[in-house]
């Protein structure tokens, strides 16, 4: 179904976007690390507020990001769906996964409506991240573009992320061809 969606993308027939959330936090995502057999790695950590993220993407690199430390709620997903279909020029599918947070009561309540508009959700099978397009932008973001010294302050992590956010696509590219 969801390669059945990508070419009526491609065919100009539907807009599809990728739909999820991630955060971020002084503790750095670091899966694992190489040192000199008897040095120490130190990587600085420390407990902090989260910098949550909400984002909106397309295959062609098109990012529209909501940023914020407030949880991410089934009201503050249905209030930036609002927000960013408010109007729509053609069907448009938004790939999401089944998280409660988007399937839950708030937004089951306004899907019809969402489809009167041309607005449709369109839910991955569960456990598969990896058909969530928006999923490898948030990996590149924590693995690769991240820079280490974003752990230094929570000033310097919320600069970094917003930097990322706002030069994806162009400086920070990801091709999905």
């Amino acid at each position: 179904a969801l390669d059945i969606l990508t070419c009526l993308e491609v065919a100009g027939v539907i807009d599809l976007y990728y739909l999820d959330e991630t955060g971020f936090t002084l503790v750095p995502p670091i899966p694992y690390a190489w040192q000199v057999i008897g040095q120490t790695l130190a990587i600085p950590s420390q407990r902090s507020k989260r910098l949550n993220v909400l984002g909106f993407m397309t295959r062609q690199g098109e990012l529209e990001s909501y940023v914020s430390e407030q949880s991410i709620t089934s009201d503050v997903v249905v209030a930036c769906i609002e927000a960013f279909f408010a109007d729509v020029d053609k069907p448009t599918v938004i790939v999401m996964d089944q998280a409660s947070i988007h399937v839950g009561h708030r937004v089951r309540d306004i899907r019809d409506e969402w489809a009167q508009r041309g607005l449709y959700l369109f839910e991955l099978p569960t456990y598969s991240p990896e058909l969530n397009l928006i999923e490898i932008a948030w990996r590149f973001m924590k693995y690769t573009w991240l820079d280490s010294s974003a752990y230094e302050s929570w000033e310097s992590l919320v600069a970094e992320v917003e930097k990322i956010l706002a030069g994806f696509g162009e400086e920070f590219v990801i091709n999905f061809a």
